[in-house]
């Protein structure tokens, strides 16, 4: 959204205006206004964008009403979007990166006894559980190795650590929540719901899709 729509959103009218009629006037030209610079900046990003599908999610979330897709999947497919942007806009080393990170996702979708969650993380289930399940915002404690997709470890505790879902990867996040206690799980998260574009440092290069093994032993809302 440009800065010019910005101040447009907290620009005050003066409130001496000679009518109601006026003022009614106002508020709708601002409304259409508003409409205009986004529908612009729209064309230009998102071309072939279906309007009547624009229109519904606006008038939805702008009056708080419940949204026709789950927040998880508007994050994957916003996610997805923007990794298509990235792509477009992307030096060659990050084109071949997204272009590897494409064929390991297809390769492990291709493993047994793999399942894919609707924000695109793998599953495979190395143990079952049978405990209670933490709230999208609790707490959870486990024990787990990440990968890289060559087989490095780039990360792993050897004693049980409790984390808050509100700050961990959006991967985490999304998959813990699902996860029983007792049970033990490798996921493959995609970059996008990593560490994306930019890495992490020296240990992560960007879009760099992670394998975990993780074993729940604790879990609280």
């Amino acid at each position: 959204m440009s800065r010019h729509l910005f101040l447009l959103l907290c620009m005050v009218f003066p409130v001496a205006q000679a009518t109601e009629k006026t003022n009614a006037n106002d508020a709708r030209d601002l409304a259409y206004s508003l409409g205009a610079s986004l529908g612009e900046r729209l064309r230009q990003d998102v071309p072939d964008l279906e309007i009547q599908a624009l229109v519904e999610g606006l008038q939805q979330a702008y009056l708080g009403k419940p949204l026709a897709l789950e927040d998880e999947r508007i994050e994957r497919i916003l996610a997805e979007h923007q990794a298509q942007l990235t792509a477009q806009a992307a030096p060659a080393q990050d084109v071949a990166a997204l272009k590897t990170e494409q064929k390991f996702l297809s390769d492990e979708k291709g493993r047994p006894g793999v399942q894919q969650l609707p924000d695109g993380i793998l599953l495979t289930e190395l143990k079952p559980g049978s405990g209670a399940k933490a709230g999208p915002h609790g707490k959870v404690q486990v024990l787990y190795v990440g990968r890289l997709p060559d087989g490095t470890v780039f990360d792993s505790n050897h004693q049980a650590q409790w984390f808050n879902l509100d700050s961990v990867i959006d991967g985490w996040r999304s998959a813990l929540p699902q996860m029983p206690v007792g049970a033990k799980w490798r996921l493959v998260i995609p970059s996008a719901l990593a560490y994306g574009a930019e890495g992490a440092g020296d240990v992560i290069p960007p879009f760099t899709p992670l394998v975990f093994e993780i074993e729940l032993l604790g879990a609280a809302t």
